[in-house]
């Protein structure tokens, strides 16, 4: 089946990055898999998976730093009411083939948005959103459709600290990174050895911009890690030192990583977020909201009730 995948990633443009074979090794290693619906000797539909044990339990779910996964249906040319009972079928097809587990929770693609047959099958869906900006406009058309604290930290950036930016190697952003969390008194909910594989496997695409954000006295303020596939670039992971994060440097670093995309990416994706200031900083960019599925499952009646027992008593 993952041989078989593997060679329609290599063939088939509209499977996003987070479902790449390539990908789910980096992040996932042997331990993800995929499930297949066959016309003929065509796939017509895959649903790539990771199952994850913990406490005894199965869940069926995602690899760290992952936006989505969930089903990937081939694209046709069918009448819209065609094209739904097509799907129909191929989603049942994909949810009867996953394998037994205690709970089933995937972000899909926000470019999916018929998630009824698993409706239908007893699913959950939890809308969550993400922010995208069209790259295909004019530079200058982007620039104006900055807010106008966003232009302000720019220029602040550029002419008051005197602030470029670079290609950075992977461990000046994993230490921009750490810093990060550091400054809000958590660690980093992902390992180095993670990012070190995906900034290998993406090297060797020309897929990823590692860029960081530096004064004339070598200070690094700030950095920005790209990845992209086909026509889109997502802003995978950020970082800053929080002594330096009133200089202005992020929102630079990021203008830099929009306007630096090679010409076939159309689409500048911020992996969106439900935390109300990064939504908010993230719209100042112009860029516009997104819906996508968070989409669950709990099979196993011991973790329904324990869930109903919690919920009882708070």
């Amino acid at each position: 089946m993952k041989e078989r995948y593997r060679e329609l990633c290599n063939e088939e443009s509209s499977i996003p990055l987070f479902s790449q074979a390539w990908w789910l090794d980096a992040v996932a290693g042997d331990s993800w898999d995929v499930i297949l619906e066959m016309k003929g000797d065509q796939i017509i539909g895959a649903l790539p998976y990771v199952v994850q044990k913990k406490l005894g339990i199965k869940f069926i779910s995602q690899p760290k730093l992952t936006q989505s996964l969930g089903p990937w249906i081939r694209p046709t040319q069918k009448s819209y009411s065609k094209q739904l009972s097509y799907e129909k079928d191929v989603l049942n097809a994909l949810n009867d083939n996953l394998p037994a587990c205690d709970e089933y929770r995937q972000n899909w693609y926000c470019g999916i948005t018929n998630w009824l047959p698993f409706y239908w099958n007893g699913y959950e869906q939890t809308t969550r959103y993400t922010y995208r900006l069209d790259l295909t406009v004019d530079k200058d058309l982007l620039w104006k459709g900055l807010q106008q604290n966003i232009r302000g930290d720019i220029r602040k950036a550029q002419e008051r600290f005197r602030i470029t930016v670079r290609k950075g190697t992977i461990q000046e952003f994993i230490e921009l990174n750490r810093l990060t969390f550091e400054r809000q008194g958590r660690s980093a909910p992902y390992t180095k050895e993670l990012v070190d594989n995906i900034n290998i496997a993406a090297l060797k695409r020309n897929a990823c911009d590692c860029l960081i954000a530096e004064d004339e006295e070598g200070r690094l303020h700030a950095g920005a890690y790209i990845v992209r596939s086909c026509d889109t670039a997502y802003y995978l992971m950020g970082g800053g030192d929080p002594e330096l994060r009133n200089s202005g440097a992020t929102s630079l670093v990021l203008w830099e990583a929009i306007c630096r995309q090679p010409e076939e990416i159309e689409i500048f994706d911020f992996e969106g977020s439900m935390i109300e200031p990064i939504e908010r900083f993230f719209r100042a960019f112009g860029a516009v909201q997104a819906p996508y599925y968070h989409v669950s499952k709990t099979f196993s009646k011991f973790l329904r009730f324990a869930r109903f027992w919690k919920g009882l008593i708070k």
